[in-house]
């Protein structure tokens, strides 16, 4: 009677077999995995009822935040944005409907231009509306 040697070689075609039926669930999950939806972007219209008063806070490319009274025609000033909450609440306790709109460089930082926002919501005024260009 023959002895059987013993073999000292793993069979990797198990392994092989195992790893292309993994490959081949990943392939098709994978795609079911990326989310893709669409995103609904606020359209530019015109203002219903235009305030009577408005200011106006340009965001500049240098971060620098310039007050410009609108209503009544005056060239801005920079400010500091703890002056712009200053100038804002002063205005507000004048004008209780006074509206802000916000310009801002297209080279801005949008972190910028949402803590210019914040400065003026800090202020305590309500109206607030973004400058955009019209194409």
């Amino acid at each position: 009677m023959r002895q059987r040697r013993l073999m000292n070689e793993i069979n990797v075609v198990p392994y092989i077999d195992v790893m292309l039926v993994l490959l081949v669930i990943f392939m098709v999950a994978a795609p079911m995995m990326q989310q893709t939806g669409s995103v609904d972007l606020p359209t530019v219209g015109k203002l219903p009822n235009p305030p009577t008063q408005s200011l106006q806070v340009t965001v500049k490319s240098d971060k620098t935040l310039e007050l410009r009274d609108v209503g009544r025609g005056k060239d801005g000033k920079k400010v500091t944005r703890d002056q712009l909450v200053d100038e804002l609440r002063s205005a507000l306790a004048r004008d209780a409907q006074i509206a802000v709109a916000i310009a801002a460089d297209k080279s801005v930082r949008y972190e910028e231009v949402i803590a210019a926002m914040d400065a003026v919501k800090g202020a305590g005024i309500t109206r607030v509306g973004l400058i955009v260009a019209q194409k």
